[in-house]
């Protein structure tokens, strides 16, 4: 958080030769048949044995037929579907948690793989009178389609087993598509799973210097999918998305998708869909490595400053905090005189052209710990852009920054950033300051919107700090304050479509200025070696360097000043000394 107050085979006979001067000839014909015909009976032996997916209806193309859900809790819709044009709504209510189960036949001392795609509230996905151990997988709520999948060994008397799904009890909705009970024939009348055909719709987008956004309509029986760059594979996914990686600047690149399930993988799609990644270059003015601060339009016990008294150890000075207005969406900005020591807005104005001119950037930054900031529809995203471009041509403002710490909407967030970088042009700094846990996953709104416009994107300060203990992208748990936590959560942002260049590691600048999460700034620099070229790392090493990393952010440049401007003056040379 960025704080207003102190941290505290039919097999057939053969015929006998009428002739019986060519016998010997027919002996040798006889046996060559019936070996043919033993090896076609061991063919159709094996395809009669080939698994199928023993679940009917699977994807609630015929409403719920063969599926029971209680309480009339569920409902065969047509959005979202991820295949087809149905799946499951299921919803729970009170003390009912929405359960929807088919008896599926299964073979005795069978193995089977159970899956299923969900997406919304929290879902289950589980199989019970195996005969042997009972299985059961869950997520917590999901935002797009995800899928579940576990396995279970039939006893030897059992020739069905219950699937089911069900939420979590006055939990949202869930969907379920694409059931699977995958195994040898139970004898039920399941659907034999066969090669998926190629995918269809590919396009690619979502260009940076070192990576391309590859999309495609799902197939219908696919579990999975296989990205093709120039002819090689290099990428296998489930969903119908891939970030493709690890490319050149101003390259151009040929993509194609196959699909692909237990039954083999289809052909690639054709024809061959290129793309190109962007030009070497980024937001005009800044510098190849830079280090952002916020200044505080208040006082809360830190140091009060000016924009003139700021160190020049900072790079883009990220002003806290614009205001909500009446209007859902729309800011303006209130230069707060009274607690900066009479601090005018004249004055203000004019340092903001005396640090330009000095080759620094100064950015409005929406949010904070108590902002009130709403961008959740058409209109807001609308309000939003037109007035933050109004602050930026009142102020002179080089962008803004995106520190919504109350809930963001990505897709109405994308629709404002997108209209302000209309307005405004390559010259636009978007910042992003989300916190920790906004960046652990590709499906948070954050993560999502930095995605989504990722073409303009200037740089993702996350907030490591007020933060707990979280995931790294190796999957272990690290704590904060540690060179560890900060490189292997950075390693998330840069292995899953940030380019490294649009990355940047955020630290409080004083013990006094979070919660929890403060380093000194030699640990700050030793992650920034560390991710930069893989040296003064902690127990995590990262499994390549990212040269291009962008540097680092401060809460606050207030608080730095209270303790001397001893976190800028460690971290802004080395920042500028990164490769």
């Amino acid at each position: 958080m960025h704080r207003r107050s102190p941290a505290p085979a039919l097999a057939g006979s053969v015929r006998r030769p009428h002739s019986t001067a060519r016998r010997t000839w027919a002996g040798a014909l006889s046996a060559v048949l019936a070996a043919s015909a033993l090896t076609l009976t061991g063919l159709a032996t094996d395809a009669a044995a080939a698994d199928i997916n023993n679940a009917k209806n699977p994807g609630f193309e015929s409403g719920l037929a063969n599926w029971t859900c209680s309480s009339g809790t569920g409902s065969s819709v047509a959005t979202p579907a991820r295949t087809g044009a149905a799946a499951l709504k299921a919803t729970p209510a009170g003390h009912d948690n929405a359960r929807c189960s088919q008896t599926v036949a299964v073979k005795p001392n069978s193995r089977y793989t159970l899956s299923a795609w969900v997406q919304g509230g929290l879902a289950y996905l589980g199989a019970t009178g195996t005969g042997t151990t009972d299985v059961s997988t869950w997520t917590p709520d999901s935002s797009g389609w995800k899928q579940l999948t576990t396995s279970f060994t039939t006893g030897a008397n059992t020739t069905s087993v219950n699937v089911y799904t069900h939420g979590w009890y006055g939990a949202a909705a869930y969907f379920v598509d694409d059931v699977s009970v995958f195994g040898p024939d139970g004898g039920g009348g399941g659907e034999e799973t066969v090669i998926p055909v190629p995918p269809t719709d590919v396009a690619v987008g979502g260009a940076t210097k070192s990576s391309l956004d590859v999309s495609w309509k799902p197939v219908a029986n696919a579990t999975g999918y296989n990205v093709y760059r120039d002819g090689v594979k290099v990428q296998s996914v489930s969903g119908a998305s891939a970030v493709v990686t690890g490319l050149a600047v101003d390259t151009e690149y040929t993509f194609q998708v196959t699909a692909t399930n237990a039954a083999g993988e289809s052909g690639k799609s054709t024809p061959p869909v290129k793309g190109r990644t962007a030009k070497d270059g980024g937001t005009p003015g800044l510098p190849k490595h830079f280090v952002t601060g916020y200044w505080q339009n208040f006082n809360n016990q830190a140091t009060v400053q000016t924009l003139a008294q700021v160190s020049d150890n900072y790079d883009i000075i990220a002003v806290a905090f614009a205001d909500a207005t009446s209007t859902p969406g729309a800011v303006t900005f209130n230069l707060n005189s009274a607690q900066l020591g009479g601090y005018t807005d004249a004055q203000f104005r004019a340092d903001i052209r005396t640090k330009q001119a000095a080759g620094k950037k100064v950015i409005i930054s929406v949010g904070g710990e108590l902002g009130t900031v709403r961008v959740n529809d058409a209109a807001s995203a609308t309000a939003f852009a037109n007035s933050v471009h109004a602050l930026m041509q009142s102020y002179g403002f080089d962008g803004v920054d995106i520190d919504l710490e109350n809930g963001l909407n990505a897709t109405y967030m994308t629709q404002a950033l997108r209209a302000l970088s209309a307005k405004v042009g390559p010259s636009l700094i978007i910042a992003m300051a989300p916190q920790t846990i906004d960046m652990q996953s590709t499906s948070g709104e954050y993560f999502k919107t930095a995605l989504n416009i990722k073409d303009i994107l200037t740089v993702v300060n996350t907030q490591y700090y007020n933060s707990g203990a979280m995931l790294g992208c190796d999957g272990k748990v690290y704590s904060q304050g540690t060179v560890d936590f900060l490189t292997a959560l950075t390693c998330i942002q840069v292995e899953n479509g940030l380019d490294p260049s649009q990355v940047a590691i955020g630290l409080p600048s004083s013990t006094r200025a979070a919660g929890g999460g403060y380093v000194s700034p030699s640990v700050v620099n030793n992650a920034l070696d560390c991710l930069t070229k893989l040296t003064n790392c902690g127990s995590f090493k990262p499994a390549r360097a990212y040269p291009a990393l962008r540097g680092a952010m401060t809460w606050s440049i207030n608080w730095d000043a209270t303790a001397g401007n001893a976190w800028s003056n460690t971290v802004g040379p080395h920042v500028r000394s990164l490769p």
